[in-house]
């Protein structure tokens, strides 16, 4: 069985004037975990990062001139050179230029325009307010009020007064009441928030020139903030190659500083220390002492020869290196946990039951195609849905076992007739023609009922073998980490599998073949039931661990005993748990019937607007549904047999685009 990558632990000593291109390179690379670091807080971890505040300034003035951004950084890209700074600074400083001028335009015209509304809000007011004013019987105001409440003051003060509108945005109004109804008018307008003006008392209302004049005046400044935007835009398209250029290289750049600086060093030589597949380490080795001209010492350590790895202090990180299939399920081991160092890779078999278990009961031939479709183009990059498109090969492999249990159950998009002449024709080769192959509808038919019941016994089959692959792993991994005891003895050893696997046959035998319980059957059961829960008090005399009983014999005989009553729940929930995928497939065969008994009975375009939105929503709604409940099984019923323990995800330093290292 396929176990995790072999690693090996680097230790390179490095002169400063190489650090900056060993780090570089690395971080290309993409496969060494950094082991040793000092804290952020500590004397390096303060020192200045003038690339990162290039790289920060470049980006904002990238967002200035409305360029859109990458997303991955170029590989291919090199650390800034010496004059990388004199053409990020005269782009810098082209763009500050540009946007101090934009502002101050942009600010002109706001003055202008609001210099423009104020004097078309007295436009209309042509007589001097001063002999307004003094009006025996008139008592007037003018002033500002929220255009929105000007309705509802008209209301408020009814006929009392007269509001008029000086201008055309409705914020400017004269209102003018009785010398009696001034304080009924003053309370009313103060109660919608008016804000009294202080007018000139010669003021006679702005000459038409004037008016004329500003309305220019506004027409000349967007034209000429229209100029510096368009402007702008050439500008972005003359410098957005050199632009990014610089980004990709200062985006590099202060990664490589951020990294350095948490480094251990002396005043001429850094330390690095870190983990790196097997696989890689020649190489690496290799190009590094090529890259420094052989100013580099580099050491070699194999896991066993670490000292804090032996002592248990330091974990040696797990990578799983699969290819496209197999890899796209790895982000369900490690979502659960890391597996051990050296332990078996359980991807494989991850794989391969979420495979099996969603088509079991996702069993439709024309939706799952549509995974399939939707799969192969996220592979192809045609449909683009951010970080699922790594999980294309998930897609096309639950798209295709769900399209063979489709032709099993003859469903195609909940149709059922459209595939009987492939299931006559399959069945016909072995005897009577007959369809579909597999009935999942239940009828009043006893041979339906007995399918039902048969298919259940299969999906409980399924669940056993899963259940065994598990407590195999763990066998095998307590066995390759010389934990013998483990390995023997407890729940999830040899002792509990062979209790597992006893009952079940057991079981068969007396359900299948008629057996009578026997004497050596209930000593099998009874003595692998023991070892299975008094597992820690014969795990701890296998591994030499002392004292056997370590909390006294009562505490021992009574954990022993709440120990048998947990392995006899754990294993039946175990196994009935798996019941689900039969009561899963047959909830999908229903609801195929009942879209396709809906589709007949409105018939016409309503059939068809219900057959597709039907199967939309169970391709959508089900479908995750399904993939929960899979997920579901993997991890309590599989993983739960054999991690016990975690271990440490391998997490290589690489450089992504705009995200620091620090």
């Amino acid at each position: 069985m396929a176990r995790t990558t072999q690693m090996r632990l680097i230790e390179l000593m490095t002169l400063k004037q190489d650090i900056t291109e060993v780090i570089a390179f690395l971080g290309k690379k993409g496969v060494f975990q950094f082991e040793d670091t000092i804290t952020a807080s500590g004397e390096a971890g303060q020192k200045p990062n003038k690339e990162k505040e290039i790289y920060q300034e470049l980006q904002q003035a990238r967002v200035y001139l409305n360029i859109a951004d990458r997303t991955e950084v170029n590989l291919d890209c090199s650390l800034p050179e010496y004059d990388d700074f004199a053409k990020a600074k005269s782009i810098l400083d082209s763009v500050e230029a540009l946007k101090k001028r934009e502002s101050e335009m942009s600010e002109s015209l706001k003055r202008i325009k609001e210099t423009y509304r104020e004097a078309l809000a007295f436009s209309n007011l042509k007589a001097a307010y001063s002999d307004l004013e003094h009006l025996s019987f008139l008592t007037l105001r003018i002033g500002k009020i929220d255009p929105a409440v000007l309705e509802e003051l008209k209301f408020a003060i009814g006929e009392r007064a007269a509001i008029i509108q000086l201008g055309n945005d409705k914020s400017t109004i004269l209102a003018a009441s009785s010398k009696k109804g001034r304080f009924a008018l003053d309370t009313e307008l103060k109660r919608f928030g008016f804000s009294e003006m202080e007018i000139p008392k010669d003021f006679k209302g702005i000459p038409d020139n004037v008016l004329e004049g500003l309305k220019n005046q506004t027409l000349e400044a967007e034209k000429d903030l229209e100029k510096v935007a368009e402007e702008r835009k050439n500008f972005a398209d003359t410098h957005k190659d050199m632009l990014f250029k610089l980004l990709e290289s200062y985006s590099l750049a202060y990664q490589v500083r951020a990294t350095e600086n948490k480094l251990e060093s002396t005043h001429m030589v850094y330390r690095i220390t870190g983990w790196i597949p097997e696989y890689a380490s020649a190489s690496i080795m290799q190009e590094l002492d090529k890259l420094t001209e052989g100013r580099i010492a580099i050491r070699e350590f194999k896991p066993s020869e670490v000292p804090s790895v032996a002592a248990g202090h330091v974990k040696v990180p797990v990578e799983l290196k699969h290819g496209s299939l197999v890899g796209a399920f790895e982000r369900m081991i490690f979502s659960y946990g890391s597996p051990i160092y050296g332990a078996i890779d359980p991807t494989p078999f991850v794989a391969l039951f979420f495979t099996i278990l969603f088509g079991i009961m996702f069993g439709d031939c024309g939706q799952g195609l549509v995974f399939l479709l939707l799969g192969v183009l996220m592979a192809l990059k045609i449909v683009k849905v951010g970080n699922w498109n790594k999980f294309a090969p998930v897609f096309i492999a639950i798209g295709i076992s769900s399209s063979i249990m489709g032709l099993l159950t003859g469903e195609f998009f909940s149709n059922e007739s459209l595939l009987e002449p492939f299931a006559e024709f399959v069945t016909g080769l072995f005897g009577t023609p007959r369809a579909p192959i597999l009935k999942m509808m239940p009828s009043s038919n006893p041979e339906s009922i007995k399918n039902m019941f048969m298919f259940f016994g299969f999906s409980i089959a399924v669940g056993f073998v899963i259940n065994s692959c598990g407590l195999i792993i763990n066998i095998l991994n307590n066995i390759n980490r010389r934990k013998i005891g483990s390995a023997l003895f407890g729940k999830t050893g040899l002792a509990g599998a062979l209790f597992f696997w006893y009952v079940i046959s057991f079981a068969i035998r007396i359900a299948a073949f008629k057996h009578e319980p026997a004497v050596y059957d209930w000593i099998i059961i009874g003595l692998t039931l023991f070892l299975a829960a008094y597992g820690e008090v014969f795990e701890r005399i296998v591994d030499g661990e002392r004292p056997v009983l370590e909390n006294g014999f009562g505490a021992a005989l009574i954990a022993g005993i709440v120990e048998i009553i947990e392995v006899i729940s754990n294993y039946l929930s175990n196994t009935i748990s798996f019941m689900r995928v039969g009561a899963f497939a047959l909830s999908h065969a229903v609801l195929g019937y009942i879209i396709h008994t809906m589709t007949h009975m409105v018939g016409g375009a309503g059939g068809i607007v219900i057959l597709i939105i039907g199967n939309a929503v169970v391709i959508v709604l089900e479908g995750m549904i399904v993939a929960i409940q899979v997920i579901r099984l993997q991890y309590y019923e599989f993983f739960s047999k054999f991690f016990n323990e975690t271990g440490r995800e391998f997490k290589p330093f690489k450089f992504s685009y705009g995200e620091s290292q620090e």
